[in-house]
């Protein structure tokens, strides 16, 4: 499709916060975006005008903030709306081959969903969740800048412009992005994970290295940032790529040259994907 027709889907519902910086990442590079309500997709109160269909779009997104105030868990109530009102369209939509983003509490609402790991390519949301985001091993708010090692191998849409083991910075902001992984099961789903070149992002020290905290700011298992499912199309994070697209965005920016903040190339990849759909 040509970059005019491309549409994006920021959702949001009571508690996000970080639609407007995403909605505006997409328009910074040409292409319609939009934050709509939730609602706005299946509501009979809404008015004519304001309804949304979820085919009007090729990228959904699910953006940073704290949806529904977190209650129960990180994204639970988010993703129980979707669930019992759009899972069978948004099923659809992936195995479409359409993109899904879900960033900081968008990984939570898409692991709480069942679309992460996303293992069944037949069944891109399961009936429960496979993995978990818990709360960081320091039990507080970190909010800083990560590194993060880039280690897909080009199976991930989002990321297809960055170099494999490229360090880029991204800031994180939260109190539950620990990734785990069932007990017992942990070495399992990351070989399943780096055999289907799911992992996407890992946090690292600034040379580039594994570190433990702080460099991990939440004690994810083996430093896990940020995966994909099968077919590279759903794709969750805990740092957020849209609060670095422009290079004065970064907190060394004035000791370090760039072009563009690291972030940008996360949309860049995802329109160029879409555009070649």
């Amino acid at each position: 499709m040509d970059r005019e027709e491309i549409r994006v889907a920021v959702l949001r519902i009571e508690g996000t916060n970080c639609e407007d910086e995403t909605v505006s990442a997409f328009r910074a590079l040409g292409v319609e975006a939009e934050a709509i309500h939730l609602k706005q997709f299946y509501s009979d109160m809404i008015r004519d005008d304001e309804a949304r269909n979820i085919w009007d779009y090729s990228a959904v997104v699910f953006p940073g903030g704290f949806s529904a105030g977190d209650y129960v868990r990180a994204g639970a109530i988010f993703s129980a709306r979707i669930k019992s009102k759009l899972r069978h369209d948004l099923e659809l939509f992936i195995k479409e081959g359409y993109a899904v983003l879900g960033i900081c509490n968008g990984f939570q609402i898409l692991v709480e969903l069942g679309a992460l790991p996303g293992f069944d390519e037949d069944r891109p949301v399961a009936d429960k969740p496979q993995m978990a985001l818990a709360i960081n091993d320091s039990s507080r708010f970190e909010c800083r800048q990560s590194y993060l090692k880039h280690e897909n191998s080009g199976n991930c849409i989002f990321t297809k412009l960055y170099r494999k083991n490229e360090v880029v910075v991204f800031p994180v902001a939260h109190a539950e992005g620990k990734v785990t992984f069932p007990v017992g099961r942990e070495e399992e789903y990351l070989q399943r994970l780096e055999e289907n070149d799911q992992i996407v992002f890992r946090y690292v020290d600034g040379a580039g290295n594994y570190a433990g905290y702080p460099w991990n700011p939440n004690g994810s298992f083996s430093n896990i940032a940020g995966i994909c499912n099968v077919k590279g199309n759903v794709f969750g994070l805990m740092p957020h790529p849209e609060r670095v697209i422009h290079p004065w965005q970064h907190s060394d920016w004035a000791r370090r040259q760039r072009n563009e903040g690291d972030g940008l190339r996360v949309f860049k990849s995802v329109i160029e994907y879409l555009e070649r759909l």
